[in-house]
């Protein structure tokens, strides 16, 4: 009878017993189970050796696209009359000496009057020059009457030579038409001009504007707060909204040392290849200014880096077998690259893409 009380309560400690021990054999399988990337894994993650650079910071500016003064020009009429026809829009390229438009003048046709005038003076100078010489050599005049008959025949060329420069400077041709033609080749950047318009005198804005747009530039805005940070020579990134997946790399030429009243901003110069003509005048555009701070720090790219539970990390990668997750202390972002200041060294190497996926293995 005693022993039939007993069984019972044996029997829970040797259930107890069992079921401690299969819970403990179960831990320590999940202990000793150790991660390893597989070769799938392996080529779609890359890696990358940590290195030690220059910090350096960043000034974001707003600005816009300019034309190079340079090579601007400005094409203003050299004579009052009606506009007969206009062969260019705004925004068209044209080549140098290219027909722009063509103006009926009254003036044109008195340079085609002085023009004849001068040759026909000419004409009568060179007879007249020819008789002195015949009644000089026949001693029927001095040598006096010969030489006013020789000058009379140089003023008459200085004259025609006058006219011929006039005609060869604006492109004259017969008749009253003035020809407005391409002083350069680029794009038409401002037309004011239309079809019969009565052109008055002394004008004071140009007909049109030509500029070559292959090298433009960029004006940047830079408040009074951030003048002390801005140096010649610094590198600039340069992205237009019109284009916001394509940068372009410059550097900072000028400084203009003046404040806009308006704006109370000052303007730093970048120069900027445009090759493929995207970037146009007065496009808006930000600016990535970049300057050393003077000291090093561990670099690693912007995608090694994983924030969780608030605090930064990397998955450091010495082999396939032995990849540690490691917390930094992130001493500044960009959108690229990131200075480390704790936690790396030197050589290390670490999963620089799709190293979250590793870490959600690791850390799960």
């Amino acid at each position: 009878m005693k022993m039939n009380k007993l069984l019972p309560i044996g029997l829970f400690f040797l259930g107890f017993i069992l079921l401690n021990t299969g819970c403990h054999t179960k831990k320590v399988e999940k202990t000793e189970t150790a991660f390893s990337m597989s070769d799938t894994m392996m080529t779609r993650c890359k890696f990358y050796k940590v290195q030690y650079d220059d910090v350096k910071n960043e000034i974001k500016l707003f600005g816009k696209i300019a034309t190079d003064n340079n090579k601007t020009a400005q094409v203003y009429p050299i004579v009052t009359g009606v506009v007969k026809s206009i062969n260019v829009e705004l925004g068209d390229y044209v080549k140098q000496g290219q027909l722009l438009a063509s103006i009926q003048s009254r003036e044109v046709a008195s340079f085609q009057k002085e023009k004849s005038d001068a040759q026909s003076e000419l004409a009568i100078a060179e007879k007249d020059l020819q008789v002195a010489q015949d009644m000089y050599a026949g001693k029927l005049n001095s040598e006096k009457e010969l030489i006013a008959a020789q000058k009379e025949v140089e003023k008459a060329k200085t004259e025609l030579g006058r006219i011929n420069e006039i005609y060869s400077i604006y492109r004259l041709k017969g008749g009253s038409i003035y020809n407005v033609t391409a002083p350069i080749s680029g794009f038409v950047i401002t037309k004011k001009i239309n079809q019969n318009e009565q052109l008055p005198e002394n004008i004071s804005e140009p007909l049109f504007s030509i500029a070559d747009i292959q090298e433009v530039w960029v004006l940047a805005n830079v408040t009074e707060d951030e003048i002390a940070q801005i140096q010649v020579g610094y590198d600039a990134k340069v992205k237009t909204f019109a284009f916001p997946g394509v940068e372009y790399q410059g550097k900072i030429d000028k400084i203009f040392n003046v404040i806009d009243p308006d704006t109370k901003s000052m303007k730093a110069r970048i120069r900027i290849q445009n090759d493929d003509l995207k970037l146009k005048p007065e496009m808006n555009c930000t600016v990535a200014v970049n300057y050393s701070e003077n000291k090093k720090m561990a670099t690693v790219p912007s995608s090694s880096i994983i924030f969780d539970k608030n605090k930064f990390w990397v998955m450091v990668f010495k082999d396939k077998n032995h990849i540690e997750t490691r917390r930094v202390d992130v001493y500044r972002q960009f959108d690229q690259i990131t200075y480390v200041k704790a936690g790396l060294t030197e050589n290390e190497t670490v999963i620089s893409e799709n190293g979250l996926l590793i870490y959600d293995a690791l850390n799960d």
